[in-house]
């Protein structure tokens, strides 16, 4: 016989204590589990949402920005009309007594040779700086035309499309529930 007890028996050592019995069903994890599945679904059921609202925002965009194009534009024509005839009404005012035309020979001229492709938009904007300086030569009283363009910022870009600050609280929220219920586990029951 050894001194603490019987050597057979060591399974049956008690301190004295006693050990808490186990706890065969942790509903406190499985309502946390739940709980951040849930969440999970909810988040993506929010990202999906997102997803469709914003589709349908940006065509909404892509079609108003096309709107303002096409009244940018006319207001460009109209702007060029306008410098037109204003210049047509100035030279036609100016006309002066002009000489008989005389018999000069024909001299061989030189032909302007097309280019191979011309952008249109940069021959509007030659067009229109070649009649905003001919008006501005022609008359020291035309009232030139303020052509309005925008000046807005393009809202474009990877965070803009995906909604990157949003993606990045949700993450720091998920790292502290995450942290929050390891401390819970951690914690002995009473």
């Amino acid at each position: 016989m050894s001194m603490y007890g019987d050597d057979n028996n060591v399974d049956t050592f008690d301190d004295g204590e006693g050990t808490p019995p186990e706890e065969s069903n942790n509903r406190t994890f499985l309502l946390i589990a739940g709980g951040l599945g849930l969440l999970v679904f909810l988040g993506l059921c929010a990202v999906v949402g997102y997803y469709f609202l914003n589709n349908n925002s940006n065509q909404q965009v892509e079609l108003t920005a096309q709107v303002q194009a096409t009244l940018q534009q006319a207001t460009i024509v109209a702007g060029l009309t306008q410098n037109a005839q204003l210049q047509a009404q100035t030279l036609t005012a100016a006309v002066t007594f002009t000489v008989a035309p005389t018999n000069t020979p024909v001299i061989a001229q030189a032909t302007e040779t097309p280019s191979p492709t011309q952008n249109p938009a940069t021959a509007t904007v030659g067009a229109a700086f070649t009649q905003i300086a001919a008006a501005s030569t022609a008359s020291t009283q035309t009232t030139l035309t303020v052509i309005a363009t925008s000046t807005a910022l393009p809202n474009t870009g990877f965070a803009d499309d995906i909604g990157l600050p949003g993606m990045f609280a949700m993450a720091f929220a998920f790292v502290i529930v995450i942290f929050l219920v390891r401390r819970l586990r951690a914690v002995p029951t009473r």
